[in-house]
């Protein structure tokens, strides 16, 4: 276990949903924060923190191990999560090669801890009654989506090399929600609820938990955790319509009714990936996204609680922060 003397940290991709919270966590600790990013990435949610910035590309062994230099401990956080088109060079070159170089940086210094942010779909999935652990196999590969593939590529590259004595954790967040979402990532469905563009649901569900809860979770990997371990960070499975109702219950907008049965759905995907093609245009749901919302992916995140002390807030108050945040920064209208 680490001793925690207020060390320096690198951080990869650090200036999206769940970086902007991390970093808020980890200020509050006391670390020294260095944060990598790409040039051109205005990081307008994290460029009032106290922490250093410096910009260089993942993809570039020489600019990732100068702005390593120093540091005690890697959180590596930067990732492509594109999945559209499903099948993408660039998402499999970031996700994979990025932590090839990642992991030869964090060897080269001598990191106290190597911590990968990795994604819960690198494990299977499973349902209310037995949901997925980090021991079920994966498998997302029936999706044909480059995303979670060279993720769950990506995580064998950091078990095998823990296995060879880099002191590396690996973290599996779950859908997050929270304060700081710019881009948007998934505040997206609040914004859709709130245009009233959301008019059925489909009988999947998947695992939420707040983006605070996982920062917490993240940090405490710097010094809790076995080495070469994984853990699931994750809270609530949800059906898409338990998770409406929360949801238009805090914005106080009308629910989707309509139930949305697989054989409109599926047809509906396949359609709209078609017309992508051909317009040259990203799908507002693509197959492979449509087939996802079909079924469920139900996670638990036991393990986490136990060794990570994650915590398990109520995801209400993820949504509230998120609803309340994008209000304050017009993403959303509020008429009530």
């Amino acid at each position: 276990m680490i001793i925690n003397i207020l060390m320096k940290l690198l951080i990869t991709g650090a200036s999206g949903l769940l970086g902007s919270n991390l970093l808020r966590e980890l200020d509050k600790r006391g670390y020294s924060i260095r944060v990598m990013l790409l040039p051109g990435d205005s990081a307008n949610t994290i460029a009032s923190l106290n922490i250093e910035i410096v910009r260089g590309n993942i993809l570039h062994f020489n600019e990732f191990l100068l702005a390593a230099k120093g540091v005690d401990a890697i959180i590596h956080l930067a990732a492509d999560t594109s999945v559209w088109p499903a099948r993408n060079t660039r998402t499999v070159e970031v996700n994979v090669e990025g932590t090839k170089n990642a992991l030869h940086v964090a060897m080269a210094v001598g990191v106290k801890r190597f911590v990968h942010v990795g994604t819960a779909n690198t494990f299977g999935y499973g349902d209310q009654y037995e949901p997925g652990v980090e021991n079920t196999p994966y498998k997302c590969q029936k999706y044909r989506l480059d995303y979670m593939d060279s993720k769950f590529e990506a995580q064998q590259l950091v078990t095998k090399a823990a296995q060879n004595g880099l002191p590396a954790i690996i973290v599996n967040p779950t859908f997050m929600l929270g304060p700081y979402d710019s881009t948007p990532s998934s505040g997206q469905m609040l914004i859709a609820l709130s245009e009233g563009k959301l008019f059925g649901y489909t009988k999947g569900g998947k695992n939420y938990i707040c983006v605070k809860d996982v920062a917490v979770g993240i940090a405490n990997a710097l010094d809790k955790g076995r080495i070469g371990e994984s853990y699931i960070l994750g809270h609530e499975n949800l059906t898409y319509k338990e998770a409406f109702l929360k949801m238009a219950a805090i914005m106080q907008v009308p629910a989707p009714k309509l139930p949305l049965p697989a054989w409109v759905v599926l047809p509906f995907g396949l359609l709209n990936n078609l017309s992508a093609s051909l317009l040259g245009k990203r799908p507002a749901i693509s197959l492979p996204l449509a087939r996802i919302a079909c079924e469920e992916h139900y996670y638990s995140s036991a393990k986490a609680v136990q060794e990570l002390e994650l915590p398990q807030t109520p995801i209400e108050v993820g949504i509230r922060e998120c609803y309340e945040w994008m209000v304050t920064n017009n993403l959303i209208k509020n008429e009530n």
